[in-house]
């Protein structure tokens, strides 16, 4: 039985274009890139590379990309760095109540320290309103971090409008754009934000590696102290590897993401047609249309979420439920419980995320096994 990968939200497969950029730099090209010889010099230049790749990307600056070690790394050097060096301006920070565990725990963390953490609730499709932003507004502002696309519903969130909202604000604005990178055109100056956070293993690159984009001007203290590489922000000798394959991946998304962002978004919308007019108690999850191309987030009623997971995977079909980075919990997450969802529909969901392999052949092949499979967990429930 052929395996049908269907978690693309959770980490995507490395693409063949980046491994192939990657392996000279896992093999004959190893020197340190702060060496002054010419193998350090062969490493520095595959970094100004890939730094000006991922650039390209959002539209920014390669001076302004710095590499880390993943969304999360990034996450908490934009949160804690700009806590750390603004906290003699303000201590208050505005987020929402449904950004990943990396935002959540690094603010959580920053309470225990004396700052004040404004937590934004979202409506039944889990999305802002800006208004609501605009309401806790203080003087003492310091920071707003709000991600682009939910990770587990994917619904996508009005940042331009709040970008507006904050633009004579002195607060610094931060986004999670983890799950978006990639999958839609993305420029930070239309976004209005002054950081921005990614990874490379969302958009077939790599595991391991991200970066964080900083507008020039922000002021932002490292989290990590050594070497003072990456402009002093993240030091440690840097994974040659990883960024170039994350450089590969920028240089990839752009190329391929109008064709492919097109495609999978057709593949989404019938799936989530047909499942609900061909499964009597289901529901889909997140916002109908602004929404990110691959998400489809579902819930059943009268089963359980794992189960349901658990009979597809026999089958040889991989989805998950809720977000990977919390799985294991029996409890709806955080995000479902936000957006209202009761316990017992919330216990039901599995989130299906497609990618740039899935086919016509897929949907059909999921379409095909996912009613019986959701009626045979039903039985098995009573």
């Amino acid at each position: 039985m052929k395996m049908l990968y269907l978690d693309h939200a959770a980490s995507t497969p490395l693409a063949p274009e980046v491994l192939e950029a990657m392996m000279p730099f896992l093999t004959e090209h190893y020197g340190n890139p702060t060496s002054l010889h010419q193998a350090g010099r062969a490493s520095r230049r595959a970094i100004d590379t890939a730094r000006a790749e991922v650039a390209e990307l959002i539209g920014a600056e390669p001076f302004q990309i710095v590499f880390t070690g993943g969304g999360t790394a990034a996450n908490n050097l934009a949160i804690k760095g700009v806590a750390e060096s603004r906290k003699s301006h303000g201590r208050h920070i505005i987020t929402s109540t449904i950004e990943h565990p990396a935002i959540l725990n690094a603010c959580r963390w920053l309470e225990t320290q004396g700052f004040e953490v404004s937590y934004i609730d979202v409506d039944q499709y889990a999305q802002l309103d800006p208004e609501d932003i605009k309401n806790v507004l203080r003087d003492d502002t310091i920071l707003v971090s709000l991600m682009l696309g939910n990770n587990e519903v994917g619904t996508l969130q009005p940042l331009a409008d709040i970008g507006q909202i904050l633009k004579d604000h002195p607060a610094y604005f931060h986004t999670d754009a983890v799950q978006a990178i990639g999958h839609l055109p993305i420029d930070v100056d239309e976004l209005g934000v002054d950081l921005l956070s990614l990874t490379g293993h969302k958009f077939y690159g790599p595991k391991g590696v991200g970066a964080l984009f900083v507008r020039e001007g922000i002021e932002l203290d490292p989290i990590l102290h050594g070497g003072g590489q990456e402009r002093n922000l993240r030091s440690g000798t840097e994974n040659i590897a990883g960024i170039v394959g994350l450089g590969a991946a920028a240089k990839l998304g752009r190329e391929t993401m109008s064709e492919t962002q097109s495609r999978i978004t057709t593949l989404r919308d019938r799936l989530i047609s047909e499942t609900l007019s061909q499964i009597e108690g289901s529901h889909l999850l997140g916002h109908p249309t602004e929404r990110l191309p691959g998400s489809v987030s579902l819930a059943f009623e009268d089963l359980m979420g794992e189960s349901l997971l658990l009979k597809l995977d026999m089958e040889g079909i991989c989805v998950s439920t809720g977000s990977a980075c919390s799985s294991g919990h029996m409890d709806p997450s955080h995000v479902l419980v936000a957006m209202g969802l009761s316990n017992e529909l919330g216990n039901g969901s599995v989130r299906i995320t497609l990618g740039r392999s899935t086919t016509d052949q897929d949907i059909d092949r999921v379409l095909d096994i996912l009613p019986d499979a959701v009626d045979q967990v039903r039985k098995m429930a009573f």
